[in-house]
């Protein structure tokens, strides 16, 4: 039976990590995690939940994704805060159930774009769940805020219905976990995936 890769793709206060963190079942999926060069904030350490690497990293490793998530706003002397899976994340997890967790749908498509150049989508379901924004979903960024820019970054990266259309998606799931709104055919999914673990 083909294991299952889920997509939780939404702007940031959708309600994407307490739906991973809070309604999953313990240990059914794998969460994917990204390297990044932007500094650690309160409560993270390495490999929690990133890989905090230096900007050269990004240039020489092997990666599934690459994101630089305040590209718009860069200015040589600044920073970059580049994103990206390593290769290695993801070989060293194959033959479970895995969750990636980002907002823009254009690096859910690099994604599965890397799947089926190493010729691994044979072995999984691509799902993707489209997490609803919320209206305040700027005032809860801002409350976790905490880094130069932050809000201006969190407002440059989109997740919207045209941003799933540009990168060729469908969306399987949508579902609205901060207003208690869960997709039944995704539940009915994760249920499945319990029942032959």
């Amino acid at each position: 039976m083909k294991k299952t890769l889920l997509f939780c793709n939404g702007v940031s206060g959708s309600g994407k990590s307490y739906f991973i963190q809070n309604t999953l079942p313990a240990d059914l999926f794998y969460s994917l995690r990204s390297a990044t060069t932007r500094p650690m904030r309160p409560g993270e350490s390495e490999g929690n939940p990133y890989f905090f690497r230096e900007e050269r990293y990004f240039y020489d490793a092997q990666l599934a994704t690459r994101l630089w998530v305040n590209q718009a706003l860069w200015t040589p002397g600044t920073p970059k805060w580049l994103y990206g899976i390593p290769e290695s994340e993801i070989r060293e997890h194959l033959g479970r159930n895995l969750i990636y967790d980002v907002i823009e749908p254009r690096y859910t498509r690099q994604l599965i774009d890397w799947f089926e150049k190493n010729n691994l989508s044979k072995y999984y379901n691509f799902k993707i769940a489209y997490f609803l924004p919320p209206e305040n979903s700027l005032e809860t960024a801002a409350q976790r805020a905490n880094m130069p820019n932050d809000i201006d970054v969190r407002r440059t990266n989109t997740c919207s219905p045209m941003d799933f259309l540009r990168a060729g998606l469908d969306v399987d799931y949508i579902l609205s976990p901060r207003n208690g709104l869960y997709n039944p055919r995704l539940m009915a999914h994760i249920k499945r995936l319990e029942k032959s673990k």
